[in-house]
């Protein structure tokens, strides 16, 4: 069954459409979507445990989706309900939707958002080597691999415009708005499954991340401008050895929230 469409003349790329005549829609405080509807599952053939896993005693289905319903009745998914946390003032935080509208701009390959429990949202960030390389080249940008270009202040100025319009969009979401990223770096080396930092199909390890390279996170919200790090790396033949650098930290624009502002 289906649970919202786009209306005719109503058709957002951000939203899923309001729900259809028949189907209700709650929103638990976690952000978790619950839907009840006559199309819903009875239950999982020979699997009780798996039913009461998603479907409640009040007949709510549990999608594990995140969202919430705007002012016109527009659904709005943002994230697996497992990944949402909070920011320090209750502010919804949906690290994976803020890391794909970074991932968006052609010069990040990926990116790793933060914010749980903080009083505002930073970032680490992946430049794409090929598409920051082939920039530079065009702008007689000299540099000497990876961590040399990610270093430049001029690859940093051009990871800031994307976390500036990124930024601007959030601040447009009247439930978003406070998620907007404050503080963000360019990390040394990409992000690599041999190195569990990604899963084999490339989704982000946050948590493990956030360990790894803890002193870049308390880096970030520490306020310095810049913090040596030294990392052990998985090279293709199967050797390992050590990378090391000092990254530049950078303050990004941020914009009043609509919330705030209405």
């Amino acid at each position: 069954m289906f649970v919202c469409v786009q209306p005719n003349g109503q058709v957002r790329s951000d939203t899923v459409g309001p729900p259809i005549p028949g189907v209700e829609l709650r929103i638990k405080d976690t952000g978790e979507i619950l839907i009840k509807s006559p199309g819903l599952l009875k239950e999982y053939y020979k699997n009780a445990e798996a039913t009461r896993e998603v479907l409640d005693a009040d007949g709510w289905y549990h999608t594990g989706d995140a969202g919430y319903l705007e002012k016109d009745g527009h659904l709005k998914i943002i994230d697996r309900a497992n990944d949402v946390g909070k920011l320090a003032d209750g502010t919804l935080f949906a690290p994976k939707y803020i890391e794909n509208k970074l991932k968006f701009f052609p010069f990040i390959k990926e990116a790793v958002a933060f914010g749980h429990e903080r009083g505002q949202v930073t970032a680490f960030v992946n430049i794409d080597f090929e598409a920051v390389g082939n920039w530079a080249e065009r702008r007689g940008l000299p540099y000497a691999g990876y961590i040399d270009l990610a270093s430049k202040p001029e690859v940093l100025n051009l990871v800031a415009e994307c976390v500036e319009k990124v930024n601007a969009d959030l601040a447009a979401d009247p439930k978003l708005g406070n998620s907007q990223i404050h503080r963000f770096l360019i990390l040394h080396k990409e992000l690599d499954p041999d190195d569990d930092e990604l899963t084999r199909t490339r989704k982000v390890r946050r948590r493990f991340i956030q360990e790894k390279y803890a002193i870049l996170v308390e880096a970030l919200y520490g306020g310095q401008p810049e913090q040596f790090i030294e990392t052990q790396v998985k090279f293709e033949d199967g050797r390992t050895g050590k990378i090391s650098a000092t990254l530049p930290i950078r303050d990004a624009k941020t914009f009043a929230p609509m919330a705030a502002a209405a």
